[in-house]
């Protein structure tokens, strides 16, 4: 792959100017994930749009697949890395875990704190406690039923027969979430794809355009979250895969993060409540199913049992919410105690990543 291109030429550079390559890398990786999803989204969505499928299945599926892009090339391309080298996928699951606990603490949280949420009683009452139980079907997944036989017992897999429940599981829902858009056609207007008035040809050009960019943003991703992780390592004298896990479930997973940062603070500015909490359901969805499933069936996803905390996190994080939300609003009371569990979850990492935790 590509960053192993990299690799090849970096290895004999000055330690600092190793540091700012990765950085820039990093940084360029993130922005280009960003940008080419909004190309690719777009394009997709005027593709879906002349084949007359309706607003609503183009916003639950091409849309929130497409806000999941970034962590789907940054958590392939080290699922990749991981089938040719054997190392754990430390980017790859930290990435999905972090990512959807940043989503909920980090990125609901905010929006909340521009704006209390109202919900509608569809969202609590059925849209979350299927999270809730999706979350804990990966939960089992991943700690219950994911030990690697092929490494230590002190390993957690996510093996291929997982990533193909996964799928499974999300051609489910997508058949669901379509049976009920068909079944409740009144609600057609209220998820409005990002639709672009152009010529098919330039539409399908965006969708390969956004699909390469994305590709080359997920590689130079996962190269510079590997380098910032190998040289953090080797300055503190801490585990390499510590230190792995920590840029992916932090650096990692915020930088993925970013179009639903931006996608559900703006809606929540704006008042367009639905949006933004459905940004958020949807992704997490996507990420659990779509972007673990298809990277574990590339390759066995193997990290350190330390993911058991995070991913209690997440389930945490996920019943916090659905708890939270039964009231029918969320408050800034409650955006200020999920930014706030937020940091003391960065804190932990840090703590973990630098004393050597294990749990």
């Amino acid at each position: 792959m590509l960053s192993g291109l990299f690799e090849n030429w970096i290895v004999n550079l000055h330690v600092g100017l190793k540091l700012a390559i990765y950085v820039v890398g990093l940084a360029v990786g993130i922005f280009c994930l960003v940008k080419f999803c909004d190309i690719f989204v777009d394009g997709a969505s005027v593709i879906a749009k002349k084949l007359k499928i309706p607003p609503l299945i183009i916003g639950l599926t091409v849309v929130a697949m497409g806000t999941s892009l970034p962590e789907l090339a940054v958590s392939i391309s080290d699922s990749i890395d991981v089938l040719i080298g054997g190392s754990n996928a430390n980017v790859a699951i930290g990435n999905v875990v972090g990512s959807n606990i940043c989503n909920i603490l980090l990125v609901l949280g905010l929006s909340v704190i521009f704006t209390p949420i109202a919900l509608k009683r569809s969202v609590y009452k059925r849209e979350l406690p299927i999270l809730l139980g999706v979350t804990a079907i990966v939960a089992l997944l991943i700690c219950l039923f994911g030990i690697n036989s092929a490494a230590s017992l002190n390993d957690l897999a996510v093996t291929r027969w997982e990533g193909i429940i996964l799928v499974v599981i999300m051609v489910g829902y997508i058949t669901y979430i379509v049976w009920m858009a068909k079944k409740h056609p009144d609600q057609l207007d209220e998820v409005e794809a990002v639709t672009v008035d152009m010529p098919l040809w330039k539409a399908i050009l965006l969708v390969v355009l956004g699909g390469v960019g994305i590709f080359l943003g997920g590689q130079l991703v996962e190269f510079g979250a590997k380098g910032l992780a190998l040289q953090g390592a080797e300055a503190l004298k801490i585990d390499h895969d510590m230190a792995e896990a920590l840029v992916g479930l932090t650096i990692v997973a915020v930088g993925t993060s970013l179009p639903e940062l931006v996608t559900s603070c703006i809606a929540a500015k704006k008042g367009e409540n639905e949006i933004a909490v459905g940004n958020v359901i949807g992704s997490n969805m996507f990420n659990m199913l779509f972007v673990m499933g298809i990277a574990s069936i590339v390759a066995p996803l193997t990290i350190g049992s330390q993911v058991i905390v995070d991913v209690a996190v997440m389930l945490v994080s996920t019943t916090l919410l659905l708890v939270f939300a039964q009231k029918g609003k969320l408050t800034r009371a409650h955006g200020i105690v999920f930014v706030c569990l937020y940091g003391v979850y960065l804190t932990y990492l840090v703590l973990r990543t630098v004393l050597g935790w294990t749990f």
